[in-house]
């Protein structure tokens, strides 16, 4: 008989028979195979739907905050009038609408063309 090492807490379950055929018992009493009796806790399916809410709100900052970077740069660079101080809130604007609406952008366009590690499943949908 094979030795089992000192496992202080529990056995590890490579050490462990497998249970998997097991016939188990529930509250009625009655009997079935572990194989067959599934937790829907853990169940997750991903829903394939097109988040067009979601994408649109993403295109809008990305638009949004490519006109506000713009219009930082040409204020600093003295090409419309106005202070330093309103070109630096157009720029803090500009990168904060920016950056989500390139990001989801993105992941939507990669889900469309179909690309590896890309679905519409990771844009939060609204």
């Amino acid at each position: 008989m094979e030795e089992r090492p000192h496992v202080r807490y529990s056995a590890l379950s490579s050490m462990q028979e497998d249970h998997r055929d097991r016939p188990l018992k529930d509250r009625r009493g009655t009997t079935t195979t572990s194989s067959a009796h599934e937790d829907l806790r853990y169940r997750f399916e991903l829903h394939e739907d097109v988040p067009w809410k979601s994408i649109a709100l993403a295109l809008f900052l990305l638009a949004f905050g490519s006109l506000f970077l713009v219009i930082s740069h040409f204020i600093y660079t003295e090409h419309m009038g106005g202070d330093s101080s309103q070109a630096y809130g157009f720029l803090v604007l500009g990168v904060l609408l920016f950056l989500p609406g390139f990001y989801e952008t993105r992941i939507a366009y990669y889900s469309w063309r179909g690309y590896k590690g890309y679905s519409y499943s990771r844009i939060p949908a609204y």
